[in-house]
């Protein structure tokens, strides 16, 4: 790039940052510290708030560089032209700033040049879209030169600050529908999550791993998206979607997790190669996504609620499985090698379900010697004690509230 139009354009985003603006402040900017000799990578879907989380950091540096990457007047910018861009973040703010790259994933081979910085003790603060691709580059040149943090949509907690709600039914039943990406809470408008949706398939899938078949893919993302709480196999997928082959299902589902559009988890068991053959299950980054993206997502109550449990569940977990053996349990969350909590999700407790669901968790509690578990509900609170075990009934809302995981 030239540097005159470089120049510019640093100058035009330093003078857009709006850091004036009145925003929620994100429950991570307690958790995202700049730190010298290392690299801050936050990672996250697009339009999940990474930006904002960026420009929060950034007011509480005394000095400091910013450039967004994925600004389309930086389409021709390669690794060469970092270096003249460190000159003109000098020429115009003096030395000994914090670096500040947002969608740092745009530009082939960035970590070199993040390598450098580092080694000259500077600090800097990364956002990307794409989980693989970053911890890849950062496994190449950063290998314990890095710190890493997912950032989520809004949380049930943020979404109350935003709206000044308080905690209760009707708020959280507000939340579940509409979900937590701040722009559409802001707007309403359901075309921003079916571009949004559009975007992560074309531009994260598409573009960047070269696959011509978008309209396939949108078909892909869609069904996931829509089935949180479902079992699927790959084989099942490739089937259903005539695709040519299983590796393809599997590299098409990886790169879509890849982009936190959505996740899955394994069937529990002791042998890795199991794990990987059984059937997963599905959940979807955010369900006003789910929903405007799909019709029938809306009508089952029960898996929106779900997929509330394990959103806030892989916010504090990495390791979640569901559980199979006689009976069924929906999570079990595991830390340094241990499961220490079981959780079943049932929208409404009755004579017809009662009987299922507790048999499933008191078997997940016995199994891995655990002292209590939840049955999480939309609202209904209650208590049931067996052999030495309890299990606690409680509304998701409250649950949440509460910290979420495995407390009380």
């Amino acid at each position: 790039m030239l540097k005159e139009k470089l120049l510019e354009v640093i100058k035009a985003q330093h003078n857009d940052l709006g850091l004036d603006k009145k925003i929620v402040i994100r429950t991570d900017l307690s958790l995202v510290k700049p730190i010298k000799s290392f690299a801050v990578v936050i990672s996250g879907i697009r339009r999940c708030g990474k930006s904002t989380l960026l420009k929060q950091i950034l007011k509480n540096e005394k000095k400091f560089y910013y450039l967004n990457l994925e600004d389309v007047r930086l389409d021709d910018f390669e690794l060469s032209d970092f270096a003249k861009s460190d000159e003109i973040f000098k020429g115009l703010y003096g030395e000994g700033g914090t670096y500040f790259f947002d969608e740092i994933q745009t530009v082939p081979k960035w970590e070199k040049f993040v390598r450098s910085l580092v080694d000259k003790k500077k600090k800097v603060v990364l956002t990307g879209s794409n989980a693989s691709l970053l911890s890849r580059e950062l496994g190449t040149l950063l290998t314990g030169r890095h710190l890493s943090h997912e950032l989520f949509p809004f949380s049930y907690k943020e979404f109350l600050k935003y709206f000044k709600f308080k905690q209760s039914t009707g708020s959280f039943a507000k939340y579940n529908e509409l979900g937590g990406f701040p722009e559409y809470l802001e707007r309403k408008e359901i075309n921003i999550l079916q571009e949004l949706l559009k975007d992560v398939v074309m531009r994260d899938v598409a573009v960047r791993f070269g696959i011509r078949n978008s309209a396939l893919l949108k078909k892909l993302a869609i069904y996931l998206i829509s089935n949180v709480g479902k079992e699927f196999s790959y084989n099942s997928l490739k089937k259903m979607f005539s695709v040519a082959s299983v590796q393809s299902v599997i590299d098409y589902v990886s790169f879509f997790e890849d982009s936190y559009l959505i996740f899955t988890i394994p069937k529990f068991s002791y042998s890795f190669k199991e794990q990987q053959v059984n059937p997963k299950k599905v959940y979807s980054i955010d369900n006003g996504l789910s929903i405007s993206n799909s019709i029938s997502f809306s009508k089952d109550r029960g898996r929106m609620l779900e997929n509330q449990v394990f959103l806030q569940l892989r916010r504090q977990y990495k390791e979640i499985y569901y559980y199979k053996g006689k009976h069924e349990c929906d999570f079990l969350h595991k830390e340094k090698g241990k499961i220490n909590g079981a959780i079943q999700v049932c929208y409404s407790l009755n004579d017809s379900n009662l009987e299922r669901e507790v048999s499933g968790l008191f078997e997940s509690l016995e199994k891995f010697g655990l002292d209590n578990g939840f049955i999480l509900t939309y609202n209904q609170e209650d208590k049931i004690e067996k052999g030495g075990r309890s299990i606690i009934i409680k509304p998701v809302w409250k649950w949440i509230a509460g910290g979420g995981g495995s407390g009380k």
